[in-house]
């Protein structure tokens, strides 16, 4: 759905064209929504059966000891009948830009998916198998494990595409207020990491239902703002934190006769409510946070998708831009100083629209006041961020951030700006499309 108003922004930059449009097109300026729309889709077990390093925690030492829930790649293709697209939703932390070309690669040399139509998307829960290998030695099983997980999700993909059906699609937002600003105050005025109730948090779940022609439920997609870090640094057993409890939650209620993917949305400063600095062996219990999490947030999903009008057909577009932003020049003021080489940081943004939804995904962690003006300034009412996708550019704060610091204001590897530059491009982007 279009919202009502295109913002003054995008009338003085795109008028022109969108006048030529009119002359040349009639009064269809976003593409044919009679165009057949057909999905497939695909969930593979993904859990490593040998014990390798985990993620998310540089405290860890040790390979993950047991498995408390299983992981899964999961996947949904679209096709107009002239372009198809994949987003594929991975219980993972992330995935390095030189990963993000071999899978596109693959997709585009065996299956024509073109890289832009492509949203590689980790959920980002911190108790997986390590996939992100910066400027260290690998370890030999990690690099086993990634080398098999590539294999895994080119086959996945097309194991969604050949099975293709013609669908209608909608969308619908909801309310979970299971996430919480991380972002700390101490009394001398300086930022931590902790639980800040007065600082802004996006709560919005945003919900793709996709139904097959005769009504029947198929998928839902989740997209909703938070770490996956309930589990915490001293747990040593393989999860996919609350992303992969919603996902279970919402397959089990239909019988798991659909897939539930989940994405995450601007949380670079929000986390859970439960965890994660907590005494994982001690504290045993703190793992129902998980599937407390998962269950509210799954009943808002299911809820939202009762209330979603869907309908046939969509055109499919997309388009993809890689950014260079100046980095950090003092290696003092990072928190992780080895990360990365060069002067520059690579962040790649893709912006995919599916007949009125448009998702806008981001290589990077991006704060959540980010995604919010984003979504507010988007002409399309179910505008959705997708961040950690397609790449791994690290924090992306505000410039509010630099000033008041912190952890992410450490983290980050770039100069304050990087706010700027995602809201214009993404903009920019959706605008052309």
């Amino acid at each position: 759905m279009r919202k009502n108003m295109m913002s003054l922004h995008g009338l003085k930059r795109f008028l022109p064209g969108i006048l030529l449009s009119f002359f040349l097109f009639g009064s269809d300026l976003y593409g044919d929504q009679n165009n057949a729309l057909s999905a497939g889709f695909a969930k593979v077990n993904i859990t490593p059966k040998t014990p390798i390093p985990m993620s998310g925690y540089g405290s860890r030492k040790d390979p993950f000891k047991g498995v408390h829930d299983d992981i899964f790649v999961r996947v949904v293709v679209f096709s107009d009948g002239v372009h198809r697209a994949a987003i594929i939703s991975v219980d993972v932390i992330g995935f390095s830009h030189d990963f993000w070309k071999k899978i596109t690669e693959r997709l585009d040399r065996e299956m024509k998916i073109e890289p832009h139509y492509i949203m590689l998307a980790a959920v980002h829960n911190h108790g997986g198998p390590d996939t992100m290998v910066y400027n260290r030695t690998p370890d030999p099983k990690v690099v086993a494990y990634v080398r098999e997980l590539e294999d895994t999700i080119v086959e996945a993909v097309k194991e969604a595409a050949g099975n293709l059906k013609p669908v209608c699609i909608g969308a619908g937002k909801g309310e979970c207020l299971m996430n919480i600003n991380r972002r700390a105050r101490h009394p001398d005025g300086s930022i931590t990491l902790g639980r800040n109730p007065y600082g802004p948090c996006d709560h919005e779940v945003g919900v793709v239902r996709i139904n097959d022609t005769n009504g029947n439920l198929l998928s839902i997609l989740i997209n909703w703002p938070c770490h996956g870090t309930v589990m915490g640094p001293e747990n040593y057993l393989i999860t996919g934190d609350w992303p992969g409890s919603a996902s279970r939650f919402v397959e089990s209620k239909m019988n798991n006769n659909i897939i539930a993917p989940v994405t995450a949305g601007a949380s670079g400063d929000i986390n859970p409510i439960y965890g994660p600095h907590i005494d994982f062996e001690k504290v045993r219990w703190y793992s129902y946070g998980v599937d407390s999490i998962g269950m509210i947030l799954g009943e808002e999903a299911l809820r939202v998708s009762r209330e979603i009008t869907t309908r046939p057909g969509g055109s499919i577009s997309a388009l993809q831009r890689v950014v260079t932003l100046p980095k950090k020049i003092d290696a003092t003021q990072l928190q992780q100083p080895d990360i990365g080489s060069g002067d520059d940081l690579n962040v790649r943004f893709t912006v995919l629209k599916i007949g009125d939804i448009v998702f806008a995904g981001v290589s990077g962690e991006v704060f959540n006041e980010i995604g919010v003006a984003l979504k507010k300034q988007s002409p399309y009412t179910y505008t959705f961020m997708i961040t950690h996708c397609n790449g791994s550019s690290g924090y992306l704060i505000t410039d509010k951030a630099y000033e008041e610091g912190g952890y992410e204001a450490r983290s980050t590897r770039v100069k304050s700006g990087a706010e700027k530059v995602i809201l214009q491009n993404l903009l920019d982007m959706i605008y052309e499309l």
